[in-house]
């Protein structure tokens, strides 16, 4: 992978780290800025409408430029902001900046993607993403843990200034190493946009994203009301908690790491195993969450496997959607924080019912069960996820020289097969 990637992905580790750390800093900034708890709790609430939201708008936007200016602006906007929410005295310019953050961290996000799967080899989409995702996996692991440290001891304003230097290598490595190619104006005589709005029609791209917001829904049901699961049930002190959360982090980077590599080679594989794997974890997590142990070694296990099929499901996405790159990527952000919401949301409406800290695993593992039926339709009606191109020295004697060019894009050179 060209080095460049990783500083993208140094990038994405500082935004997924600016969009988890306030979970830590909120008493912090309500007793500075003088406003009840539940306002603090607005900031998080604003970062997550902005990226649900603005998803698909910054990336539409960006089709002028090159990739690079894309980049840049996305990025620096984004450190701007942290440096204005940083020093501001005032909630609503802090509110505001939360709003805009998320706006340049999705359309960043979009490019991003398009941009890695373009460096990379015609073949090695999924591990492209998985670098890009690896850093919002490390920032569960290292930037959350790192931020709430970094508001212990100097304060909240801390974070968010770290957040902005973290961010400036990549700033570097975007004008160093990102070419500064013209924006295509339009795709074989079309206003590009036209064009991938009109590719991102296929019913086969529609259901990785509706599957990828359901695996991502129950990723963050689980994953939100953790604490309360392993203190109130497991029996765990409060003080494990940042621990655990750790824990699940780095299941959650081993998958994205490992579900990189397959992912271009064995997709459907992947899936096939994983989804139902993910189906039994869920439900042997509800069962057993009593049990110490079992907990830990499941954790660890049901990161690995979210976060496995999850990533596979974005490069898919973006196998599927080569006819919009950049649109496809920011369809493909908004799908996972569509469930990034809807997610925490019904297993909040599970807690309120008096099922006990258990029900959001069962939510978790319900979100799964109809992620498994929808893909089961799906290959019913030949519109499901399909296999990545794989190298070959020449096409089957069987194959259809035009086969190259389906639904992944790739051209009939005679190098690539389904």
């Amino acid at each position: 992978m060209p080095f460049v990637l990783y500083l993208l992905g140094l990038a994405v580790f500082a935004q997924g780290t600016s969009e988890f750390m306030l979970s830590g800093l909120l008493p912090d900034i309500a007793r500075d800025l003088h406003i009840p708890i539940a306002a603090a709790g607005g900031l998080t609430s604003a970062f997550a409408a902005g990226m649900v939201i603005g998803a698909p708008l910054p990336a539409l936007l960006s089709l002028r430029w090159s990739r690079r200016r894309a980049l840049l602006t996305f990025l620096v906007t984004f450190l701007l902001v942290h440096v204005l929410g940083a020093v501001t005295p005032h909630y609503g310019v802090l509110l505001a900046t939360r709003v805009v953050a998320a706006l340049a961290n999705a359309g960043f996000l979009a490019v991003a993607l398009a941009t890695a799967t373009s460096m990379a080899a015609p073949d090695a989409k999924g591990r492209a993403t998985s670098v890009l995702l690896g850093g919002t996996t490390m920032a569960c692991v290292a930037g959350v843990p790192a931020g709430a440290l970094l508001g212990e001891l100097w304060g909240w304003r801390s974070a968010f200034w770290a957040v902005a230097l973290v961010s400036v290598p990549a700033v570097l490595a975007i004008l160093w190493s990102v070419p500064a190619d013209p924006a295509p104006r339009s795709v074989e005589g079309s206003p590009r946009a036209r064009t991938e709005l009109r590719a991102l029609r296929s019913p086969r791209l529609v259901v990785l994203l509706l599957l990828g917001a359901l695996v991502n829904g129950a990723t963050f049901c689980a994953l939100t009301y953790l604490a309360p699961l392993v203190t109130e049930v497991t029996g765990f002190d409060e003080s494990w908690v940042p621990a655990l959360l750790a824990l699940f982090g780095l299941g959650a980077f081993a998958g994205v790491s490992t579900g990189g590599r397959l992912a271009d080679a064995r997709p459907v594989r992947l899936l096939v195993i994983g989804g139902p794997a993910l189906l039994a974890g869920w439900i042997t997590s509800a069962l057993t969450a009593g049990n110490p142990v079992a907990t830990l070694v499941l954790l660890f296990v049901m990161g690995a496997l979210s976060f496995a099929v999850g990533s596979t499901l974005v490069s898919q996405v973006l196998y599927a959607a080569t006819g919009a790159p950049t649109l496809g990527g920011g369809f493909a952000t908004a799908a996972l924080n569509v469930g990034a919401a809807l997610g925490p949301w019904c297993g909040g409406a599970a807690l309120t019912t008096g099922l006990g800290y258990r029900a959001p695993l069962w939510v978790s593992a319900l979100l799964t069960a109809l992620a498994l039926v929808l893909a089961g339709l799906a290959h019913v009606m030949r519109v499901g996820p399909g296999t990545a191109p794989r190298r070959t020295d020449r096409l089957s004697p069987t194959d259809d020289p035009g086969a190259c060019s389906g639904a992944a894009g790739e051209p009939a050179d005679g190098r690539w097969v389904r």
